[in-house]
């Protein structure tokens, strides 16, 4: 039989012990901020999701923390407007208009220089890098691609009048699509062989990291961003 004064300690034992879980509650929460969120993330409901400006302001793509937001830029026009002759707001319009040209081209320009904190998600970590090197190194017939496109865009049109040469060239066009996806499907293997021999430590492999590789060299070399960093012939 119990006692009326041992009522109390059962009823300390269940706060101790509601206590002791939510501390271990708190301390998974706290480890698990802690832990660096994988790729393609998502938060759960609940959950603001984190903006482009404030990932760009901790890479240091945003030098000044406190720039304003597109709606409070907006504001801002309209005010400095009102407060303007129509001689003054136009040129402030062509001075606005020449400092953004040369921040774009600024940006461009660390884009092409494969500057992390102004490439895209698809183009960020070492293992990219390292295959857009290895695809710049090589000679491939996609860097074809596109040119093909257009030849066959002709081949087309040439084909309502001289149908007998349409349906060579078509020949030739089939083959030489069969020859791109084969190759395409041999840049895919090699790159990621590549890279698993560079980095035998990371996951960034399979897939899309072959796809990767196939759309760099399906590209003229001209037109790649960021701008190839390596020779043809070079070994990496």
């Amino acid at each position: 039989m119990k006692l009326p004064w041992q009522k109390s300690d059962s009823n300390d034992t269940d706060a101790t012990d509601a206590q002791a879980q939510e501390g271990a509650a708190g301390s998974a929460a706290s480890e698990n901020a802690e832990k660096p969120l994988p790729k393609g993330y998502t938060p759960p409901k609940g959950k603001e999701t984190p903006k482009r400006r404030d990932q760009e302001i901790a890479r240091g793509v945003v030098r000044d923390p406190n720039a304003m937001t597109t709606a409070e830029s907006a504001q801002r026009h309209k005010e400095l407007k009102k407060s303007m002759t129509k001689q003054e707001w136009k040129e402030y319009k062509r001075k606005n208009r020449e400092e953004n040209r040369a921040r774009n081209k600024e940006v461009q320009a660390r884009m092409d220089a494969g500057d992390e904190r102004y490439l895209m998600d698809r183009d960020r970590g070492p293992e990219r890098a390292y295959v857009r090197n290895w695809v710049d190194s090589r000679k491939h017939m996609n860097n074809w691609v596109m040119p093909a496109a257009l030849i066959l865009l002709v081949v087309m049109l040439l084909g309502q009048w001289f149908p007998a040469l349409a349906n060579i060239l078509s020949l030739v066009a089939l083959v030489f699509i069969f020859v791109l996806i084969v190759e395409g499907v041999a840049i895919g293997r090699g790159a990621n062989k590549a890279a698993r021999e560079k980095f035998p430590d990371s996951n960034v492999t399979g897939f899309g990291l072959g796809m990767y590789a196939y759309s760099r060299a399906s590209q003229p070399r001209k037109w790649r961003t960021p701008k190839p960093q390596v020779e043809i012939g070079a070994d990496v």
